[in-house]
């Protein structure tokens, strides 16, 4: 019998790239067997971000930047097909996420731009989309959807955590027991310093977490931003630009002396203590945590987080055999198996959504 094989698409609140996977569906789960990541061109990634605030011709401008984003994930399915030497029909679906542009569960909505039929129409794959507006019907966030992959994938006899660091940071308690598999986001991961960097250095990102590393704290600073009332909330909850925006740092550091080093220091120490606020409202630190997206490169930010975390250890998702850049892409992969396999893809106990659903909406090739 031929292997099924299925593509995940993903490209997070950064807007810095897309991840794409290739995987084969086994019993004991999905294998990773290839994966590619592609740039965000400027003009598609200012187009999205435009799309965060209200402004005119929003409709036309939308339909553009969905159509844009296809060509964009057609390119990445293309390169993992010739990479791989498949033919289209060799592939049983894609699961693609779109890029997000609004995330408003206290309205009821979220917004992924991609035109799903043209990524089905260029690709000649049957397509997968828009997985979060079901939980969200069904009274849920809509967000994060990846810990019930982490569930599946990474569950151990004992309390685990596994922390996505985008642009926004997210955790995923696995309790080792039969306990409720809990996950939210805890506020900014990537997003606000990867903004302070291109605003002050010109860089899209602090690589290796140099700059912050280069500078000083700020306590007060550090407590003012802390008082954003999200971090206390209790979950289920979720998060994006829509809060945590250009506009939310500017207020906090208006009149400001700091030197960008200081602020970017300060932002880094805000993103751990965030998270660490976050592993605090299910219990306080399990015995490991693994790390998955793009802060798993940040040196800086992984060495702040040891320390923070402490005793629990602080390693990533390559220590449980998962390439921590393709975790999220996995994770839609896994989710496009569930919808042909008519299996649940929500976790009530992390969205709040009023039961388990099954989650994406079907373009046949």
């Amino acid at each position: 019998m031929a292997p099924r094989l299925f593509i995940g698409i993903m490209s997070g609140t950064s807007m810095d790239g897309v991840d794409a996977v290739l995987a084969e569906a086994h019993d004991q789960g999905l294998i990773l067997r290839a994966s590619v990541n592609l740039d965000y061109p400027r003009e598609l990634a200012a187009a999205c971000l435009a799309l965060n605030q209200p402004g005119d011709d929003e409709l036309h401008r939308a339909a553009l930047a969905g159509e844009a984003v296809a060509r964009l994930y057609g390119e990445a399915v293309a390169r993992l097909l010739a990479d791989a030497g498949l033919a289209p029909a060799a592939v049983s679906a894609i699961g693609a996420h779109g890029q997000t542009v609004r995330h408003r569960p206290d309205a009821g909505y979220t917004w992924q731009v991609l035109n799903g039929a043209l990524l089905a129409e260029m690709t000649g794959i049957q397509t997968i989309c828009d997985f979060r507006s079901r939980d969200m019907a069904a009274g849920g966030q809509g967000a994060p959807l990846v810990p019930a992959f982490h569930a599946a994938r990474f569950a151990a006899p004992f309390r685990r955590v596994i922390l996505n660091l985008g642009g926004i940071a997210n955790i995923t308690l696995l309790p080792g027991d039969s306990a409720p598999v809990m996950g939210f986001d805890t506020g900014p991961a990537n997003i606000l310093m990867d903004h302070w960097c291109a605003s002050t250095i010109g860089h899209s990102f602090d690589k290796h977490g140099a700059l912050a590393a280069s500078g000083s704290v700020n306590g007060p600073l550090l407590a003012r931003m802390l008082q954003e009332p999200y971090f206390a909330a209790p979950p289920p909850k979720s998060t994006g630009r829509d809060l945590f925006n250009a506009t939310w740092l500017q207020r906090h550091i208006e009149g400001s002396s700091l030197s960008a080093a200081d602020i970017q220091a300060t932002l880094l120490a805000l993103s751990v203590e965030s998270v660490a606020r976050g592993m605090a409202l299910v219990g306080g630190p399990p015995d490991d945590v693994l790390v998955c997206g793009g802060g798993a490169l940040n040196t800086a930010l992984m060495a702040a987080l040891a320390q923070r975390l402490a005793p629990a250890k602080v390693t990533t998702t390559q220590n449980a055999g998962v390439d921590p850049m393709a975790v999220e892409a996995l994770a839609f992969a896994w989710l496009a198996l569930r919808y042909l396999d008519q299996e649940v893809g929500n976790l009530p106990s992390v969205t709040g959504a009023r039961g388990w659903r099954m989650l994406g909406a079907l373009y046949p090739a």
